[in-house]
């Protein structure tokens, strides 16, 4: 028996991957960047261990 009514398999559906960006690149000043969100500011800094705080 066969199939005449078979279709080809869909593409699978494209992958949005998200942006990235370098911190280095957000503080090219310095250590720390200020991010203005829904009104509030925000406070993105890089610590001495490397590390990434977000304060308010």
């Amino acid at each position: 028996m066969h199939d005449e009514h078979r279709t080809s398999p869909s593409p699978p559906p494209e992958i949005e991957l998200p942006k990235i960006v370098r911190f280095e690149e957000l503080a090219r000043c310095g250590e720390e960047v200020w991010i203005e969100f829904s009104g509030q500011i925000y406070r993105l800094r890089k610590t001495r261990q490397g590390k990434l705080i977000l304060t308010k």
